[in-house]
C-alpha cells in the first residue's frame, strides 16, 4: 500500500447542545474481550464495473485469502462498499490489517474511528421567501422558490441521527409522485414501519449499526445504546437538520412563545432521504463510526440523491495524513454529481481550526440571525437594563445576590449574579429562583427547566455587581423575553464557528460560505427534554449546514446540469459581504472585528442571487487530479482512486491554480502568477470588466481586464492574476477581492495573501 495517499479530516460539526460528556469509554470496555481485533476499512478505489454482487464476491475472496477460511471471511466482513466506490469494512487484527495493506489492489487501510454529532426567521433573513422582502428585489412571484416549485424534484440526503417521522414537517400534502430516478428505499425497524412512516416527502429511511456494534462486542446493549434499532430519531439532531434543509410548511410554531412563525425548510417541497449513522450512546449524546458512514455514502450514491447534508464528524485536522473519509467517500459522491455540504466545526473563534480541507467539499460557517430575545432587568433603584434569554414565565421579583467562585452565599429564594458560570448543576437544589449570567458575547442561549437563565455581557454584569455591592438590600425584577426581528439585532459570525486559515491545505480557502446557525427553530424528537411541542432551538454549524443544503436543492432543480463546483461558485461569488440590511458583518471573538474570508468564506449566503450568478468557477476531475498531484499523491494511488490511469505532469501543477472561487496565497515572497477559468452561465453575449480591491501592501494585476463572451460556443475563458508584495517583512494575512462585472452581475471572489520573506 502506498502510504502517501492521505485522507483529510471529514466533518466536525458538533452542535453546542450536544457536547460529549466526559468519563465514559464504552468502546474500551465493550471491546476488551478481543483487544487486538477491531474494525478496519479496506479501500480499493473506483469501481471497475457495475455489478455489485461481483464486488461483494471479490471482497469475500480477498478476505478468504487473508484468513484462509471461507467461514472466517464471512464472519469478518461487516460492509461491502459496492455502489460509489470499491472497498469493505472487516473485523481484523492489527497484523491482519498490516498484511492486507500490502496487497497490490489495496490503496489504503483505515482503522475505524468514532465521529460525534455536531426555522421561522432564517429564510426571511436570507430573502428566500414566498413573498417579496425588503432585502431582495428579485424575491417575488418569480423568485427561486417559485421557479423551482420549491424543490419538488430534488432529493436531499441527510446523514445524521435519523428522523421522527410523525413530525408535521415531514407531511407530504400537495406533493406529487416520487421522482422516477429514485433508487433507494425505506427500511422498517423498531417503532418504524416503512409503509406507514414513509411517504412522498420522506422517501428514504435506512440505518447503519454494524460498524458501531463491531466495536462494542456485537450486541445491541440497551444500557449503552439507548436508541431505536431503526431510522427513528432518539436524539433530535437528525430531525432538526432535515427540517432546516427540506421540511414542509408548519404554521404558528414557537418555542414557549418565542420566535413564533411558520417553520419550513429551504426547499420545502424537496424529498428527504434519511441515513441514520449516529446513535444515542450513554455519555456521548450521539456517536457514529467511519465504517457506518462509508456505507451510508455508498448507498446515497446508489440512491441518486442530489445533495448530501452531513452535520457530523471528527476533530480538527493536524496534518494531511489523518485517516478519515472526506478524501474518499465525499470525493466519490462529488465525482458522481452529488454536492456534499459539510459543517466547518464549532471550535472558534481561534484561528486555523476549520475542518474539511478537501476542495470538493462545500464547507459552512455559522452566523447569527437578525433576531434577538431581549429580556428586561429592572434593579431596585429603578434602573432598567436589557439582557437576552429564553425565559417565558411570569415576572420574577426577588432579592439579588452575587455568587462568587466560593459559592459561600445564601441563595435560597434569590436571583443570583454569576460571571462565567460553571454549570446549572452547581446551584441545583439550593433554592435559586433565577440566574443572571455575565459572559463574553456569543449569542448562545439556553433554557434550563428548573432555573431561568438570563444572559448578559461583562459590562452590564459589572454594573449589576456594583449595584449589589453598594446597596444594603438589592432587589431585581425580570420580565419575560420577547422576540425582536430585524434591526438593531445585527448579523455576526458566531463565536463558536470554526475559522481559517486552512491548517492542512493553506491555499484552499475554508470555510466556503456562511449561513444562519444560532437559535434555529426546527422540529426535534419529542424525547428531547428541551423540546416544546416537538420543536427546539439549536445552535451550531450543524444547523448552518442544512441551510446551505436546502439552497443547493433549489439550485439543482433550477440548473440540473450544474456540477457541485458550479453550485459552490454560485454561492460564494454572490454572497453578502454585508448583512441583508446593508450593515457590516462582524466576527464574534475575543476582539470584535469585521468578518473576513477566514470567518465566513465568500460571505453570507444569498440564495436569490446565487440562482443567476453570471459566471461560475467550475471544477471537474482534472482540477481534482491537479490538487492531488500538487499535494504529493503518487500516480498509482491517484489512478486507483479515479479508476483510470493517471500521470501527474512534470513539473507538478501549482495548488494556486486550482479553479476555486477564491484566491489564497499563504506564502508570497516576491510575486506569483496564477490562473482561473470562468464559465458564462448568463446571457450568451456578455462583457465583463475586472474590478480589483488589492489587499494591503499587495498589488494585483489581472490579464486580460475584460472578458468578452459572444457565442454559445465560447462560454469558457481563462485569465491570469499576478500578485506582488511590497512588504519587506513577514506579514499576517491581508484581504481583498476580485470582481467581474457586466453591470448586472457582480461575480466576486475573496483574495487572501500573506507575505513570507525567506531568510
Amino acid at each position: 500500500m502506498e502510504n502517501c495517499l492521505s485522507t483529510l479530516v471529514f466533518l466536525l460539526s458538533i452542535a453546542l447542545v450536544l457536547f460529549p460528556k466526559t468519563g465514559v469509554s464504552f468502546l474500551a470496555a465493550e471491546g476488551a474481550s478481543d483487544s487486538d481485533s477491531k474494525v478496519y476499512i479496506v479501500y480499493l478505489g473506483e469501481r471497475e464495473h457495475d455489478d455489485p454482487e461481483l464486488f461483494t464476491a471479490s471482497h469475500h475472496q480477498m478476505l478468504e485469502s487473508l484468513l484462509q477460511s471461507k467461514d472466517d471471511a464471512h464472519n469478518s466482513l461487516i460492509y461491502s462498499y459496492q455502489y460509489g466506490f470499491s472497498g469493505f469494512a472487516a473485523l481484523l487484527t492489527s497484523s491482519q490489517a498490516k498484511k492486507i495493506s500490502e496487497h497490490p489492489e489495496v490503496i489504503h487501510v483505515i482503522p475505524n474511528r468514532i465521529l460525534k454529532l455536531k426555522t421561522t426567521r432564517t429564510w426571511d433573513h436570507l430573502g428566500l421567501s414566498p413573498n417579496p422582502t425588503s432585502f431582495s428585489s428579485s424575491s417575488s412571484a418569480k423568485g427561486l422558490l417559485h421557479e423551482t416549485n420549491m424543490g419538488s424534484e430534488a432529493i436531499i440526503g441527510v446523514v445524521d441521527t435519523g428522523i421522527w417521522p410523525e413530525s408535521k414537517v415531514f407531511n407530504d400534502h400537495g406533493l406529487g409522485p416520487i421522482p422516477q430516478r429514485w433508487r433507494g428505499k425505506c427500511e422498517s425497524g423498531e417503532q418504524f414501519n416503512a409503509k406507514i412512516h414513509c411517504n412522498n416527502k420522506l422517501i428514504g429511511a435506512k440505518y447503519y449499526l454494524s460498524g458501531l456494534l463491531a466495536e462494542t462486542g456485537g450486541k445491541f446493549n440497551r444500557t449503552i445504546i439507548q436508541d431505536f434499532k431503526s431510522n427513528r430519531d432518539a436524539i433530535g439532531h437528525g430531525t432538526h437538520t432535515a427540517t432546516i434543509a427540506g421540511g414542509s410548511f408548519v404554521p404558528n410554531v414557537s418555542f414557549y412563545g418565542l420566535a413564533r412563525g411558520t417553520v419550513r425548510g429551504g426547499a420545502p417541497r424537496a424529498r428527504i432521504a434519511s441515513y441514520k449513522v449516529c446513535w444515542n450512546v450513554v455519555g456521548y449524546d450521539g456517536i457514529c463510526t467511519v465504517a457506518d458512514m462509508w456505507k451510508a455514502f455508498d448507498d446515497a450514491i446508489h440512491d441518486q440523491v442530489d445533495v448530501l447534508s452531513v452535520s457530523i464528524g471528527a476533530g480538527i485536522p493536524e496534518n494531511s495524513e489523518v485517516d478519515s473519509v472526506d478524501f474518499i467517500a465525499a470525493f466519490h459522491a462529488v465525482a458522481k454529481g452529488i454536492t456534499v455540504v459539510a459543517a466547518g466545526g464549532n471550535d472558534g473563534p481561534g484561528a486555523q481550526n476549520i475542518t474539511n480541507a478537501a476542495p470538493w467539499l462545500l464547507t459552512v460557517a455559522a452566523t447569527t440571525l437578525d433576531r434577538s430575545f431581549p429580556t428586561k432587568i429592572t434593579l431596585g433603584n429603578n434602573q432598567t437594563l436589557f439582557a437576552e434569554s429564553l425565559f417565558t414565565g411570569p415576572e420574577i421579583s426577588t432579592s439579588l445576590a452575587f455568587l462568587d467562585s466560593d459559592h459561600n452565599v445564601d441563595v435560597k429564594g434569590k436571583t443570583i449574579l454569576e460571571f462565567d458560570s460553571t454549570h446549572p448543576s452547581s446551584i441545583a437544589g439550593r433554592g435559586v429562583v433565577a440566574v443572571i449570567l455575565a459572559k463574553k458575547p456569543d449569542d448562545l442561549l439556553a433554557r434550563y427547566n428548573s432555573i431561568p437563565y438570563i444572559f448578559t455581557d461583562y459590562e452590564i454584569g459589572t454594573h449589576i455587581l456594583q449595584y449589589i455591592r453598594t446597596t444594603r438590600s438589592p432587589t431585581v425584577r425580570i420580565s419575560a423575553a420577547t422576540t425582536l426581528n430585524g434591526q438593531p439585532a445585527m448579523t455576526k459570525v458566531a463565536e463558536f464557528s470554526s475559522r481559517g486559515p486552512n491548517s492542512v491545505s493553506p491555499a484552499i480557502l475554508k470555510p466556503d460560505i456562511a449561513a444562519p446557525g444560532v437559535s434555529i427553530l426546527a422540529a426535534v424528537s419529542p424525547l428531547d427534554p428541551d423540546a416544546f411541542n416537538g420543536f427546539g432551538l439549536y445552535s451550531g454549524t450543524s444547523m448552518s449546514t442544512p441551510v446551505v443544503s436546502g439552497i443547493i436543492a433549489l439550485l439543482k432543480s433550477l440548473h440540473p446540469n450544474w456540477s457541485p463546483a458550479a453550485m459552490r461558485s454560485a454561492l460564494v461569488t454572490t454572497a453578502w459581504r454585508t448583512s441583508p440590511s446593508g450593515e457590516p458583518i462582524f466576527a464574534q471573538g475575543s476582539n470584535k472585528k469585521l468578518a473576513d474570508p477566514f470567518d465566513y468564506g465568500g460571505g453570507l449566503v444569498n440564495p436569490e442571487k446565487a440562482a443567476q450568478p453570471g459566471l461560475v468557477y467550475d471544477m471537474g476531475i482534472k482540477d481534482y487530479i491537479n490538487y492531488m498531484c500538487s499535494a504529493g499523491y503518487i500516480d498509482s494511488s491517484i489512478s486507483r482512486v479515479l479508476g483510470k490511469k493517471t500521470k501527474c505532469t512534470i513539473p507538478k501543477p501549482s495548488i494556486l491554480d486550482i479553479n476555486l472561487p477564491s484566491i489564497t496565497i499563504p506564502n508570497l515572497e516576491k510575486e506569483v502568477t496564477l490562473t482561473r477559468t470562468v464559465t458564462n452561465v448568463g446571457p450568451i453575449k456578455s462583457v465583463y470588466k475586472a474590478v480589483i480591491e488589492s489587499p494591503l501592501g499587495i498589488t494585483l494585476t489581472v490579464n486580460p481586464t475584460t472578458l468578452v463572451f459572444n457565442s454559445a460556443a465560447k462560454r469558457v475563458l481563462t485569465f491570469s492574476v499576478k500578485a506582488k508584495t511590497s512588504h519587506k517583512v513577514n506579514s499576517g494575512y491581508f484581504f481583498g477581492s476580485l470582481t467581474w462585472t457586466d453591470g448586472v452581475h457582480d461575480v466576486i471572489i475573496p483574495v487572501s495573501v500573506k507575505t513570507t520573506i525567506s531568510m
